[in-house]
């Protein structure tokens, strides 16, 4: 999917710079913040930034330290939109799936919050796994998040914890099972059913 997305877009660099103010429409950034928390070239953010300026995607703002900041521009006609297309939601759920086998032995994970378009949720990714390396891990989110722009809240819970937290109704699970999400992976007993 990126591999399109580059051609019609025209580079990587405008990919991740657009995901970094669609899925942050509340933050702003200076040049030097959005270059590397998009893992481009400051070059390269000042070039696409001029852009989105240009077309109105991004306003400039001043803060106290008299650094420029830009942050999305709210009534920016096509916002929700791209949002749609950049995410992809469909096909990062095999991507993650994928990514994140090599930490561990994986037995649940479900997508929420923003995979869902709710910005505001208190999770987007929630893992059940046992024998996972936290380090390996925390790794492949972080590589996850540079590409799609979002700082990504997520919760790992080993099978025990995870299996009693369902049958106690815990309060971070059901915030994730009750409302909107994709189970993108379920190794647990067909009696436990998840939606």
């Amino acid at each position: 999917m990126t591999d399109g997305l580059q051609k019609l877009f025209g580079s990587t660099a405008r990919i991740k710079l657009l995901r970094l103010f669609l899925f942050n429409p509340r933050q702003s950034f200076t040049l030097i913040d959005a270059a590397q928390r998009a893992s481009v070239t400051d070059k390269e953010a000042k070039h696409e930034l001029a852009m989105f300026l240009d077309i109105g995607l991004i306003v400039r703002s001043r803060r106290a330290a008299k650094e420029v900041q830009y942050n999305l521009n709210g009534n920016f006609s096509h916002v929700a939109a791209l949002q749609d297309l950049l995410l992809n939601a469909p096909a990062r759920a095999n991507d993650i799936q994928g990514r994140l086998r090599p930490a561990g032995l994986m037995k649940f994970i479900v997508l929420s919050g923003v995979f869902t378009g709710e910005w505001n949720g208190r999770l987007d990714i929630l893992i059940v796994g046992d024998k996972v390396k936290a380090s390996l891990l925390r790794k492949q989110i972080h590589q996850l998040e540079s590409e799609i722009g979002k700082e990504l809240r997520y919760a790992l819970l080993t099978s025990e914890d995870f299996l009693y937290r369902v049958n106690m109704n815990d309060k971070l699970v059901r915030d994730v099972l009750d409302y909107p999400h994709k189970v993108v992976l379920n190794k647990f007993n067909s009696s436990l059913k998840f939606k």
